[in-house]
């Protein structure tokens, strides 16, 4: 096996929990690199970080907080100091709904001259995907953005979950990128694709009458899978994680297995 991706577009076990945080990180990274020159000398690209807390209740756990750590005599110690103490009524064990900061990066491009935001790049989250405070939160801004005189980008790199509202729109393929103009809106120009599709490139907006750089993806998504060492990480006999794949898309990922991944 070559340290290349097998798949000729998104790689859809780059979205199991194990890789997808680091690879959004790594993504974002990646895509404020390669379109800063573009920018310059006129605008700048920056990595902005949008922050809330999260409960358990959002059925998407993300971490613990550290604990204090006994050594096993001090356990021994507590747990025989316990059953002496307590002989009337043995308490049960509960879970508390602790609440836990997220942090999502996105991108804003920024003019130089007045710092005003002229284009927002947001590579959507599984929170954004899922019912609870991360999806009301975004949405919120979304929201704000689509009202505004910014320009948004939308990249939906991950299949499970709820997309994001389009009106009259039926979200049947695997992935999107939206790309909405300020000055066309409410229309705006979806890209959709799935696992045996190449990822298209996006065009960039700016000011009205400007060229638009061309962000392409698919290179930088094929920078970061090797760089990261995801062939070696990566179990291929192993289904991607969910949601399953159609019939067609399983069939066609068998002889992928068959070829490229031996």
């Amino acid at each position: 096996m070559n340290n290349l991706s097998p798949f000729p577009g998104m790689n859809p076990y780059l979205e199991a929990s194990t890789f997808w945080s680091a690879f959004h990180s790594r993504l974002i990274v990646a895509i404020a690199d390669i379109l800063s020159p573009l920018l310059l000398p006129k605008y700048y690209i920056e990595i902005e970080t949008r922050t809330y807390l999260s409960t358990p209740d959002d059925n998407l756990l993300v971490g613990i907080p550290d604990a204090v750590i006994f050594s096993s005599q001090q356990q021994k110690d507590l747990q025989n100091s316990s059953t002496r103490t307590l002989t009337t009524s043995q308490p049960k064990q509960v879970v508390l709904p602790i609440a836990e900061e997220i942090k999502e990066r996105y991108l804003e491009v920024r003019e130089i001259e007045n710092r005003s935001v002229i284009t927002v790049i947001e590579v959507l989250s599984p929170k954004n995907k899922a019912a609870g405070i991360g999806r009301l939160t975004y949405q919120q801004k979304r929201q704000t953005i689509l009202r505004s005189f910014t320009h948004l980008i939308e990249i939906d790199l991950l299949r499970s979950g709820k997309p994001m509202e389009i009106i009259n729109q039926t979200n049947e393929t695997d992935y999107r990128i939206l790309v909405s103009r300020s000055h066309q809106r409410p229309l705006a120009d979806l890209y959709e694709f799935s696992i045996q599709d190449k990822i298209p490139d996006v065009l960039i907006p700016l000011q009205a009458e400007e060229p638009e750089p061309v962000l392409q993806l698919q290179q930088l998504i094929e920078g970061i899978y090797e760089r990261g060492g995801y062939h070696l990480r990566i179990d291929y006999q192993q289904p991607p994680p969910p949601p399953a794949l159609s019939l067609k898309d399983r069939e066609w990922l068998q002889q992928l297995t068959d070829t490229d991944l031996q």
